[in-house]
Protein backbone atom coordinates (compact mmCIF):
# COMPACT_ATOMS: atom_id res chain seq x y z
CA UNK A 1 0.00 0.00 0.00
CA UNK A 2 1.64 3.61 -0.86
CA UNK A 3 1.02 6.87 1.39
CA UNK A 4 -1.11 7.66 -1.41
CA UNK A 5 -3.85 5.15 -0.29
CA UNK A 6 -4.19 6.06 3.20
CA UNK A 7 -5.03 9.84 2.46
CA UNK A 8 -8.82 10.33 1.69
CA UNK A 9 -9.50 11.20 -2.29
CA UNK A 10 -8.84 14.79 -2.99
CA UNK A 11 -11.56 17.04 -5.44
CA UNK A 12 -10.03 18.54 -8.11
CA UNK A 13 -7.97 21.17 -6.89
CA UNK A 14 -8.67 24.98 -7.89
CA UNK A 15 -6.20 27.41 -9.17
CA UNK A 16 -4.69 31.08 -9.52
CA UNK A 17 -2.90 33.24 -11.60
CA UNK A 18 -0.16 35.05 -9.75
CA UNK A 19 1.97 37.82 -10.82
CA UNK A 20 5.62 37.35 -9.92
CA UNK A 21 6.57 37.16 -6.18
CA UNK A 22 9.52 39.59 -6.69
CA UNK A 23 9.12 41.85 -9.35
CA UNK A 24 5.23 41.86 -9.97
CA UNK A 25 5.89 40.98 -14.20
CA UNK A 26 3.05 39.09 -15.24
CA UNK A 27 5.20 37.68 -18.66
CA UNK A 28 6.82 34.39 -17.85
CA UNK A 29 8.06 31.14 -19.90
CA UNK A 30 7.50 27.85 -18.86
CA UNK A 31 10.10 25.67 -16.61
CA UNK A 32 8.93 22.25 -15.83
CA UNK A 33 5.58 20.22 -14.51
CA UNK A 34 6.02 18.60 -11.72
CA UNK A 35 3.44 16.00 -9.93
CA UNK A 36 2.92 15.50 -5.98
CA UNK A 37 5.57 12.56 -5.62
CA UNK A 38 5.70 12.01 -2.33
CA UNK A 39 2.10 11.32 -2.02
CA UNK A 40 1.11 10.12 -5.49
CA UNK A 41 -2.02 12.38 -5.49
CA UNK A 42 -3.19 13.42 -8.85
CA UNK A 43 -2.59 16.39 -10.67
CA UNK A 44 0.33 18.07 -12.31
CA UNK A 45 1.22 21.43 -11.14
CA UNK A 46 3.36 23.95 -13.60
CA UNK A 47 6.55 26.08 -12.62
CA UNK A 48 7.20 29.18 -14.49
CA UNK A 49 10.08 31.98 -14.87
CA UNK A 50 9.94 35.35 -14.67
CA UNK A 51 10.58 37.02 -17.79
CA UNK A 52 12.07 40.11 -15.86
CA UNK A 53 14.02 38.86 -12.91
CA UNK A 54 14.05 34.78 -13.68
CA UNK A 55 12.44 33.53 -10.61
CA UNK A 56 10.83 30.67 -11.03
CA UNK A 57 7.55 29.86 -9.06
CA UNK A 58 4.38 28.39 -9.16
CA UNK A 59 2.19 29.60 -11.83
CA UNK A 60 -0.74 28.81 -11.28
CA UNK A 61 -0.64 27.72 -7.62
CA UNK A 62 -3.76 26.32 -5.35
CA UNK A 63 -5.13 29.04 -3.14
CA UNK A 64 -4.07 29.68 0.17
CA UNK A 65 -7.54 28.34 1.92
CA UNK A 66 -7.46 25.21 -0.50
CA UNK A 67 -3.49 24.61 -0.04
CA UNK A 68 -4.39 23.51 3.26
CA UNK A 69 -5.91 20.45 2.33
CA UNK A 70 -2.04 19.21 1.67
CA UNK A 71 -0.66 19.55 4.68
CA UNK A 72 -2.55 16.65 6.54
CA UNK A 73 -1.29 14.12 9.06
CA UNK A 74 0.76 12.34 6.55
CA UNK A 75 2.83 15.75 5.92
CA UNK A 76 6.26 14.58 6.89
CA UNK A 77 6.98 17.58 9.21
CA UNK A 78 4.73 16.92 11.20
CA UNK A 79 5.35 14.01 12.72
CA UNK A 80 2.62 11.92 13.30
CA UNK A 81 3.59 8.30 13.05
CA UNK A 82 5.98 7.39 15.74
CA UNK A 83 6.26 3.79 15.16
CA UNK A 84 8.94 3.02 12.76
CA UNK A 85 9.45 -0.99 13.85
CA UNK A 86 12.78 -1.70 14.69
CA UNK A 87 14.34 1.49 13.14
CA UNK A 88 11.88 4.12 15.31
CA UNK A 89 15.06 4.28 17.67
CA UNK A 90 17.21 5.82 14.56
CA UNK A 91 14.56 7.50 13.07
CA UNK A 92 14.29 9.13 16.31
CA UNK A 93 17.76 9.80 16.26
CA UNK A 94 18.01 11.48 12.92
CA UNK A 95 15.14 14.01 14.04
CA UNK A 96 17.03 15.19 16.59
CA UNK A 97 19.93 15.19 14.84
CA UNK A 98 18.34 17.42 12.84
CA UNK A 99 17.53 19.82 15.38
CA UNK A 100 20.94 19.57 16.48
CA UNK A 101 22.01 21.07 13.26
CA UNK A 102 19.60 23.50 13.05
CA UNK A 103 21.26 24.63 16.88
CA UNK A 104 24.76 24.71 15.78
CA UNK A 105 24.20 26.75 12.66
CA UNK A 106 22.00 29.53 14.77
CA UNK A 107 24.32 29.76 17.45
CA UNK A 108 27.08 30.66 15.75
CA UNK A 109 25.39 34.32 14.54
CA UNK A 110 23.35 34.73 17.94
CA UNK A 111 24.10 33.86 21.70
CA UNK A 112 21.88 32.13 22.79
CA UNK A 113 20.86 32.04 26.59
CA UNK A 114 18.00 32.24 29.15
CA UNK A 115 17.83 36.39 27.94
CA UNK A 116 17.41 34.67 24.02
CA UNK A 117 14.12 35.30 22.62
CA UNK A 118 13.74 32.89 19.63
CA UNK A 119 10.91 32.75 16.82
CA UNK A 120 10.69 29.87 14.86
CA UNK A 121 8.29 30.61 11.32
CA UNK A 122 7.34 27.24 9.83
CA UNK A 123 7.69 25.47 13.42
CA UNK A 124 5.58 21.92 12.65
CA UNK A 125 5.57 20.06 15.92
CA UNK A 126 8.41 22.90 17.43
CA UNK A 127 11.05 20.31 18.68
CA UNK A 128 13.59 22.48 17.49
CA UNK A 129 12.30 25.31 20.15
CA UNK A 130 11.90 22.89 22.55
CA UNK A 131 15.55 22.20 22.38
CA UNK A 132 16.53 25.70 22.94
CA UNK A 133 14.61 26.12 25.67
CA UNK A 134 16.01 22.87 27.26
CA UNK A 135 19.54 23.46 26.28
CA UNK A 136 19.49 27.55 26.89
CA UNK A 137 16.73 28.51 28.54
CA UNK A 138 15.75 30.59 26.10
CA UNK A 139 11.92 32.05 25.61
CA UNK A 140 10.65 30.29 22.89
CA UNK A 141 7.79 31.42 20.17
CA UNK A 142 6.83 29.06 16.78
CA UNK A 143 4.21 29.57 14.50
CA UNK A 144 2.51 27.44 11.65
CA UNK A 145 0.20 27.62 8.89
CA UNK A 146 -1.30 24.18 10.73
CA UNK A 147 -2.41 24.40 14.51
CA UNK A 148 -0.01 21.89 16.07
CA UNK A 149 0.09 22.92 19.50
CA UNK A 150 -1.51 20.07 20.80
CA UNK A 151 1.47 18.39 19.91
CA UNK A 152 3.61 17.31 22.90
CA UNK A 153 6.46 18.72 21.67
CA UNK A 154 5.33 22.08 21.06
CA UNK A 155 4.38 22.24 25.26
CA UNK A 156 5.83 25.30 26.76
CA UNK A 157 6.28 26.99 22.97
CA UNK A 158 4.65 30.35 22.44
CA UNK A 159 2.58 29.28 19.73
CA UNK A 160 0.67 31.04 17.31
CA UNK A 161 -1.47 29.63 13.82
CA UNK A 162 -1.99 31.57 10.92
CA UNK A 163 0.14 33.86 8.73
CA UNK A 164 3.68 35.11 9.68
CA UNK A 165 2.73 38.85 8.95
CA UNK A 166 -0.94 38.73 10.42
CA UNK A 167 0.44 37.47 13.78
CA UNK A 168 0.35 39.75 16.58
CA UNK A 169 3.96 39.75 17.29
CA UNK A 170 5.93 42.97 18.83
CA UNK A 171 8.66 44.83 16.84
CA UNK A 172 11.99 44.31 17.63
CA UNK A 173 10.87 41.67 20.03
CA UNK A 174 13.68 38.91 18.76
CA UNK A 175 17.09 38.11 18.93
CA UNK A 176 17.03 34.99 15.84
CA UNK A 177 14.25 34.46 14.00
CA UNK A 178 14.56 31.23 11.93
CA UNK A 179 13.15 30.09 8.82
CA UNK A 180 13.77 26.26 8.37
CA UNK A 181 12.12 25.34 5.01
CA UNK A 182 9.50 27.84 5.42
CA UNK A 183 9.74 30.57 2.51
CA UNK A 184 9.75 28.08 -0.19
CA UNK A 185 6.07 27.37 0.53
CA UNK A 186 5.08 31.39 1.21
CA UNK A 187 2.37 32.55 -0.38
CA UNK A 188 3.88 36.56 -0.16
CA UNK A 189 7.52 35.64 0.91
CA UNK A 190 8.77 39.38 0.58
CA UNK A 191 6.34 40.97 2.64
CA UNK A 192 6.99 37.37 5.17
CA UNK A 193 11.16 38.50 4.86
CA UNK A 194 9.90 42.52 5.64
CA UNK A 195 8.05 41.25 8.97
CA UNK A 196 11.12 39.13 9.95
CA UNK A 197 13.03 42.45 10.10
CA UNK A 198 10.28 43.94 12.16
CA UNK A 199 10.35 41.56 14.91
CA UNK A 200 14.00 41.10 14.79
CA UNK A 201 16.14 43.63 17.45
CA UNK A 202 18.10 45.69 16.09
CA UNK A 203 21.46 43.51 16.32
CA UNK A 204 19.20 40.30 15.74
CA UNK A 205 19.85 37.65 13.82
CA UNK A 206 17.50 35.82 10.53
CA UNK A 207 18.42 32.80 9.86
CA UNK A 208 16.73 31.13 6.66
CA UNK A 209 17.26 27.55 4.59
CA UNK A 210 15.74 26.71 1.46
CA UNK A 211 16.04 24.34 -1.24
CA UNK A 212 18.58 25.25 -3.98
CA UNK A 213 17.65 25.83 -7.18
CA UNK A 214 21.41 25.72 -8.65
CA UNK A 215 21.97 22.68 -7.15
CA UNK A 216 23.64 19.19 -8.05
CA UNK A 217 20.10 16.94 -7.15
CA UNK A 218 18.04 19.44 -9.47
CA UNK A 219 20.35 19.06 -12.40
CA UNK A 220 20.01 15.19 -11.18
CA UNK A 221 16.40 14.83 -11.13
CA UNK A 222 15.24 17.91 -12.91
CA UNK A 223 11.28 17.03 -12.82
CA UNK A 224 11.29 14.89 -9.97
CA UNK A 225 13.63 16.99 -7.72
CA UNK A 226 12.31 16.75 -3.83
CA UNK A 227 12.82 19.94 -3.80
CA UNK A 228 9.39 20.81 -6.34
CA UNK A 229 7.73 19.33 -3.71
CA UNK A 230 4.25 20.21 -5.49
CA UNK A 231 1.81 21.63 -4.81
CA UNK A 232 3.16 22.78 -1.76
CA UNK A 233 6.10 25.04 -2.75
CA UNK A 234 5.59 28.20 -4.31
CA UNK A 235 8.68 29.59 -5.41
CA UNK A 236 11.86 27.75 -6.04
CA UNK A 237 15.44 29.89 -5.43
CA UNK A 238 19.21 29.68 -6.21
CA UNK A 239 21.13 31.40 -5.02
CA UNK A 240 21.09 35.05 -6.06
CA UNK A 241 17.27 35.35 -5.86
CA UNK A 242 17.62 34.11 -1.84
CA UNK A 243 19.81 37.40 -2.26
CA UNK A 244 17.59 39.14 -4.05
CA UNK A 245 14.59 38.75 -1.52
CA UNK A 246 15.97 39.30 1.42
CA UNK A 247 17.50 43.16 0.54
CA UNK A 248 14.13 43.69 -0.90
CA UNK A 249 13.17 43.30 2.10
CA UNK A 250 15.26 45.89 4.03
CA UNK A 251 17.98 42.60 5.07
CA UNK A 252 21.73 42.76 4.60
CA UNK A 253 23.62 39.08 4.29
CA UNK A 254 25.64 38.80 6.95
CA UNK A 255 26.60 34.71 5.43
CA UNK A 256 26.04 32.66 3.21
CA UNK A 257 26.44 28.67 3.55
CA UNK A 258 26.16 25.98 0.68
CA UNK A 259 24.57 23.99 2.58
CA UNK A 260 21.93 23.70 5.48
CA UNK A 261 20.94 21.65 8.83
CA UNK A 262 18.37 19.45 6.16
CA UNK A 263 20.49 16.55 4.74
CA UNK A 264 21.07 16.27 1.25
CA UNK A 265 20.78 12.91 1.56
CA UNK A 266 17.22 12.74 1.61
CA UNK A 267 17.10 14.52 -1.67
CA UNK A 268 19.66 12.12 -3.25
CA UNK A 269 17.22 9.24 -1.98
CA UNK A 270 13.90 10.51 -2.39
CA UNK A 271 14.65 11.98 -5.96
CA UNK A 272 15.95 8.53 -7.27
CA UNK A 273 12.92 6.84 -5.90
CA UNK A 274 10.90 9.75 -7.77
CA UNK A 275 12.37 8.67 -10.99
CA UNK A 276 11.31 5.42 -10.26
CA UNK A 277 7.95 5.53 -8.82
CA UNK A 278 7.05 7.87 -11.80
CA UNK A 279 4.49 9.72 -9.94
CA UNK A 280 2.89 6.70 -7.88
CA UNK A 281 3.70 8.05 -4.58
CA UNK A 282 6.51 6.85 -1.89
CA UNK A 283 5.37 4.73 0.61
CA UNK A 284 7.45 5.72 3.98
CA UNK A 285 7.30 2.70 6.14
CA UNK A 286 8.56 0.61 3.23
CA UNK A 287 11.62 3.10 1.96
CA UNK A 288 13.10 4.00 5.60
CA UNK A 289 14.84 0.48 5.49
CA UNK A 290 16.32 1.36 2.45
CA UNK A 291 16.75 5.22 3.04
CA UNK A 292 19.04 4.14 6.47
CA UNK A 293 21.10 1.20 4.28
CA UNK A 294 21.67 3.82 1.61
CA UNK A 295 22.61 6.51 3.64
CA UNK A 296 25.60 4.25 5.27
CA UNK A 297 26.63 2.91 1.78
CA UNK A 298 27.06 7.52 1.04
CA UNK A 299 28.40 8.57 3.96
CA UNK A 300 32.06 8.71 2.54
CA UNK A 301 30.23 11.03 0.00
CA UNK A 302 28.16 13.16 2.72
CA UNK A 303 31.34 13.86 4.58
CA UNK A 304 31.64 16.17 1.71
CA UNK A 305 28.34 18.16 1.43
CA UNK A 306 29.54 21.55 2.89
CA UNK A 307 31.70 21.24 -0.82
CA UNK A 308 29.24 19.30 -3.51
CA UNK A 309 26.50 21.49 -3.56
CA UNK A 310 24.31 18.85 -2.92
CA UNK A 311 20.72 20.79 -2.55
CA UNK A 312 20.82 22.82 0.51
CA UNK A 313 21.61 26.59 0.78
CA UNK A 314 21.67 28.94 4.28
CA UNK A 315 21.94 32.52 4.33
CA UNK A 316 22.22 34.55 7.64
CA UNK A 317 20.50 38.10 7.43
CA UNK A 318 19.96 41.24 10.01
CA UNK A 319 18.46 44.42 9.65
CA UNK A 320 19.74 47.24 7.31
CA UNK A 321 20.43 49.96 10.00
Amino acid sequence: MTLAATVAPFAAPHFETIDCYYCGTRTYRPMLSAQDDLTGRPGTFRFVTCDCCGLAYQNPRIPIDEIIHYYGDDYIAHRKQRDWGVLTRAYAKALDSLDARKDEIASRYVRLDATSSVLDVGCAVGSFLRRLRTRYGSQVVGLDFKDLSSHPLAHEVEFYCGLFYEAPLESDRFDLVTMWHFLEHDYDPIRSLATARRVLKPDGRLVIEVPRLDSLTFRMFGDRWPGLQAPQHTVLLDRDRLHMFVEKAGLEVVDYLPYGAFPPYFYLFTGTAFRLLNGRGLNLRRAIYPYFLGQVLLSPVLLFEKRLNLAMQTVVCRRVQ
